[in-house]
């Protein structure tokens, strides 16, 4: 498989720049791959394709607000300063994307808030953009963080060309969010409500939480018509004996077992043992997933509809076939699904 099989045109109005007003409306592709049939539903249906003993598998990794304007001294000139992680909490070092970046050089200074409260000096070029940070701020840690929280906002994806709103800050977060580290959110769970997934739990479905801090490496497009060549960035996973023991438990009794969301199933798929079955993990990731992958772990997934020559629609068309994968996005088209972080979502059976 090469690069220009994933490239469509995708019509600008069918990125969503806003959430469905509930979160279990939004649409619903159901795709069989036995059967090889696609049919329209509402997100909240999903409750019909599950069981008791079957397993949803959640990334619960929490987005923090990511983005802040800061000035550069002396000339003032307003500068974006995007947080993709934290590499020294002792000596408040971070690595950042910068925008515009020709401006910000090694020993430059960023002043935040209003009142210059939190100042960062440039100490490092990693890329292009790239830059590590120190941040200098008088007091603990803790009001360091909260600093950062307070200044911060909600990273929604830059193909949305509104400005954030409060909403942005509860809807770009799964409602099951616990572990802070993320750029992004991962947004097939986005979909879930309290309501249904208090009703998957009546019905006997269980959850397995795995934590994938999504970094902005989802997003690069890839570039190599060679997929075998693309370096996908590391991203920090956890995966816990009790996870390992939901699934591993579902799978023995040949339960079905569904990943919700791309970075889920990139989470289980790094750490299958030689049986097939998931194992505990605490590090990171670089797994890229592209046609042909034999999936171990899931029987099904749960995911948005993605971008053109994006890694995440090589993963969807490794799991549901390429044929399959090219006709459903097709009809999506067709049907005015919407695509992207606020988008409809799709069940792959």
């Amino acid at each position: 498989m090469k690069l220009s099989h994933f490239q469509f045109d995708l019509p600008k109005e069918l990125l969503a720049e806003y959430p469905a007003e509930n979160r279990d409306e939004a649409r619903l592709m159901v795709i069989d791959r036995k059967k090889q049939t696609i049919e329209h539903k509402m997100f909240k249906d999903i409750i019909e394709y599950f069981d008791e003993g079957d397993v949803l598998i959640l990334n619960n990794t929490k987005v923090f607000p990511a983005r802040l304007y800061g000035n550069k001294e002396k000339t003032g000139a307003r500068i974006e300063v995007f947080l993709l992680r934290e590499l020294n909490a002792e000596q408040r070092l971070w690595d950042v994307l910068v925008d515009p970046a020709r401006k910000i050089r090694i020993g430059n200074k960023l002043y935040f808030g209003d009142d210059d409260s939190l100042v960062a000096e440039v100490i490092d070029n990693t890329t292009s953009r790239g830059r590590t940070l120190r941040f200098l701020y008088d007091g603990s840690y803790e009001e360091f963080r909260n600093k950062l929280t307070e200044l911060g906002e909600t990273p929604i994806p830059k193909y949305i060309s509104r400005d954030v709103t409060p909403e942005d800050a509860e809807r770009y977060q799964t409602i099951y969010a616990k572990e802070e580290g993320s750029v992004a959110a991962p947004t097939a769970g986005l979909h879930f409500s309290k309501h249904l997934l208090k009703r998957l739990e009546i019905k006997g479905v269980n959850f397995a939480e795995v934590t994938l801090h999504v970094g902005l490496g989802t997003f690069n497009p890839v570039e190599v018509e060679d997929l075998s060549k693309h370096k996908m960035d590391s991203e920090e996973l956890k995966i816990t004996q009790e996870a390992c023991d939901i699934v591993n438990e579902a799978k023995a009794k040949r339960k079905r077992i569904c990943c919700v969301g791309t970075t889920s199933m990139r989470a289980v798929e790094s750490s299958v043992s030689s049986q097939n079955t998931l194992n505990p993990f605490d590090g990171w990731t670089n797994k890229f997933i592209f046609p042909p992958h034999d999936f171990a772990v899931p029987t099904c997934m749960i995911t948005n509809f993605h971008t053109p020559k994006s890694t995440l629609l090589m993963m969807i068309s490794a799991f549901c076939g390429h044929d399959l994968m090219k006709k459903a996005y097709a009809e999506a088209i067709e049907e005015k699904y919407k695509f992207y972080s606020y988008g409809d979502a799709m069940l792959i059976l």
